[in-house]
């Protein structure tokens, strides 16, 4: 199950495209190896069926590593997999209707897409917050802009729920996202386009380190 205090810090969301052509259970399994401590499976185009088979062999990867595995926003996959959590963003499936279909305990993630978000109904109810995305990224084009370092500050400023860095975030940039007030850096492309997926999930776990420790 998954820690309410939100000890998690490097958050593999994944791509099969990413991955390059690459076996994807192969690349989640390094990526695990490698350090990353929470997997998202996000699928946008798969069938409900298939997205529960590949969710049934990610919990099987996650659960032989004590990593916990959350789905991305559909409740349903979440149910019948037994996943840990679900994340949702803004225009999908709300917070409330989520904890009506899977209890009210169960961990909601949530994306906060501008300012304007933190104020609207049921976002206190989150687990924590994914702000999408800090710096500007093609892995997601349906953004409204870019929260950049100085948003990423005010946020932090602003609640005291854990906050997920989703967006372009690189080893080169990853102390600086950690400084402005982020507890986790959410990866894509970083990690699953690697050649060497364990490799960059130990770099990130290293920059992390790094960060922290200042």
């Amino acid at each position: 199950m998954v820690s309410e205090n939100f000890p998690y810090k490097l958050y593999l969301v994944t791509d099969e495209r990413a991955c390059l052509g690459r076996d994807f259970f192969w690349v989640l399994e390094e990526a695990i190896k490698g350090g990353v401590d929470l997997v998202q499976l996000r699928e946008k185009d798969l069938p409900l069926a298939l997205f529960v088979d590949k969710a049934k062999r990610c919990m099987e990867i996650c659960n032989r590593h004590g990593v916990p595995l959350i789905i991305n926003d559909v409740a349903e996959v979440a149910e019948r997999t037994m996943a840990q959590g679900i994340h949702v963003g803004q225009y999908d499936i709300s917070i409330e209707a989520v904890k009506r279909q899977l209890g009210k305990d169960f961990p909601v993630g949530l994306s906060l897409d501008k300012k304007e978000d933190l104020y609207a109904a049921g976002t206190q109810d989150a687990w924590y917050y994914g702000v999408s995305p800090i710096f500007t990224t093609p892995t997601k084009s349906d953004t409204l802009g870019e929260w950049g370092l100085e948003g990423l500050a005010w946020l932090r400023n602003m609640t005291k729920k854990p906050l997920v860095a989703i967006g372009n975030i690189t080893l080169e940039n990853a102390g600086q996202v950690i400084a402005h007030g982020a507890d986790c850096l959410a990866v894509v492309s970083a990690i699953c386009s690697s050649p060497h997926p364990g490799k960059a999930a130990e770099s990130f776990v290293k920059a992390l380190s790094q960060a922290t420790s200042r």
